[in-house]
């Protein structure tokens, strides 16, 4: 009979609503494969892992497939049944492991992978970060100074009575319909976002669309395109060594793009691979690949060392993600700071503009 994970006590504050991350599947997956790897039987590594985990909901899923797995049901199987935290490229990696007898190795391949996957994502959303965080701080900065400061030199400027600078009379309209407006506008924004979030999920060419604009967009497009060609590599290294079959291995890999360009591509890919072609010439054909993965990717192929040289290039590109974004931090800050200084210091100088020209006329 499945005995029940051991269930550890609910901390005072916090931890008890959080989701299930990425990151925590991750986690999992490395100590079950330092488990087994260790000697540990499967079902008592499952009941390890659960007592050590912080996340109730974490706990839960690990109790769910320990019992499956204690009733009988393959590791893969159990995995399977949860398919929002374990992807059919995760569970075909851990059934080649069960087949073959090595399922260790083959965790240890799929942690190390997910560990990856994820470092990478974390790159791609730093980068990501800062134009958005340019935006928001420039926003609401602009939207204090023309809600709070500009109204009180308004009301300094009634008492001059002269005719105000054109920039002051276009930095106070904008301020008064602001002003009048800014529950229309924060509705607006708040139903452009929603707006967005659903077109992209519903439509494809919406979809499509933002992943073509998104590998366009200077110096943030080589970062995107860098990380894709990183993932691919990865995903088709992994899976290819595990012993999943070229074609099915990129099935898996288109799944695991994050771009729809390149999904298209991969499963383009495919179905020339499927004909007789060559893995090297059916990518090269797209014309979406670097020359360095072109290059290497033939040198596997005829060598018989395809899962190395694809290794290689996937360390290759995430150094130079990560090198990217580093120095796309430093690049950054200043214009923060730059674009900060540039609105205050309009706004500042639209406002003591007609002071200044009034001390001049004294």
């Amino acid at each position: 009979k499945p005995k029940n994970v051991k269930k550890k006590a609910k901390p005072l504050f916090g931890g008890g609503g959080k989701p299930i991350k990425p990151a925590d599947i991750a986690v999992f997956t490395r100590q079950m494969a330092t488990m087994i790897k260790a000697g540990v039987p499967l079902v008592q590594s499952f009941e390890i892992v659960a007592e050590g985990s912080e996340k109730p909901k974490m706990r839960e899923l690990i109790n769910t497939i320990h019992n499956d797995v204690a009733a009988g049901g393959g590791l893969a199987l159990s995995l399977a049944k949860h398919p929002r935290m374990f992807d059919d490229l995760f569970c075909s990696l851990v059934a080649s492991g069960e087949d073959s007898g090595t399922l260790e190795v083959m965790l240890d391949r799929v942690a190390t992978y997910k560990e990856k996957t994820e470092q990478l994502k974390a790159k791609i959303k730093k980068a990501l970060t800062y134009p958005t965080a340019v935006v928001v701080v420039a926003v609401i900065v602009t939207g204090i100074l023309l809600v709070k400061v500009v109204p009180q030199f308004a009301e300094t400027f009634r008492s001059f009575g002269s005719d105000l600078p054109a920039f002051t009379l276009f930095v106070l309209n904008i301020s008064n319909f602001v002003q009048k407006w800014w529950f229309v506008i924060l509705i607006m924004i708040i139903a452009g976002i929603f707006a967005f979030r659903e077109a992209k999920l519903r439509s494809v060419k919406f979809s499509e669309f933002l992943d073509r604009l998104l590998l366009r967009l200077p110096i943030f497009g080589a970062i995107v395109h860098d990380a894709i060609i990183a993932r691919f590599s990865r995903t088709l290294a992994t899976t290819f060594a595990a012993g999943v079959p070229l074609v099915d291995a990129l099935e898996s890999t288109a799944g695991a793009a994050g771009n729809s360009v390149y999904a298209k591509a991969i499963r383009t890919i495919r179905d020339d691979v499927t004909t007789g072609n060559t893995l090297y010439a059916s990518t090269k054909a797209t014309g979406l690949f670097p020359n360095m993965l072109l290059q290497m990717m033939s040198i596997g192929e005829e060598s018989g060392a395809l899962d190395e040289m694809l290794d290689k290039v996937a360390t290759h590109y995430e150094d130079a993600v990560d090198n990217s974004v580093d120095s796309l931090s430093s690049l950054m800050e200043p214009m923060i700071m730059a674009i900060l200084g540039v609105l205050v210091g309009g706004l500042m100088v639209a406002m003591y503009l007609p002071i200044f020209m009034l001390g001049s006329v004294i």
